[in-house]
């Protein structure tokens, strides 16, 4: 991977946070290593924005839609039976979308690390 182009700035949404993150998981794999933890990574992650626009849609039309993406099905269960915990939690989660989003990728991205570390 050419270290003068960093390929996660394209990453839309990307926080310096993140970039930090991705950059120490990084920090021990080859060229081809990290080349494929970028394919990985870029296909499962999401951007603020998208939770933003999940968290919307929970709040309004299904609920609990957003911690469904985020592999959170409990929380999905609860937030569908209990209309978002009457609209109270999927509020929080519109607010605090960037934080879900955030901690997401950071699970993705440990995830991607393990499949590049054992794929090459």
């Amino acid at each position: 991977m050419n270290m003068q182009q960093n390929p996660y700035m394209n990453l839309s949404g990307i926080t310096t946070e993140e970039l930090a993150v991705l950059q120490q998981a990084t920090a021990g794999l080859n060229d081809d290593q990290k080349k494929y933890f970028f394919m990985i990574y870029s296909g499962k992650r999401k951007s603020p924005q998208d939770m933003l626009i999940f968290s919307l849609i929970g709040l309004f039309l299904l609920p609990g839609l957003q911690r469904f993406i985020t592999g959170q099905i409990g929380m999905g269960i609860l937030y569908l039976f209990t209309v978002g915990l009457c609209f109270i939690g999927s509020i929080m989660d519109l607010v605090n979308h960037k934080t879900l989003a955030y901690e997401y990728n950071q699970k993705m991205a440990f995830e991607s690390f393990n499949l590049a570390k054992m794929g090459n």
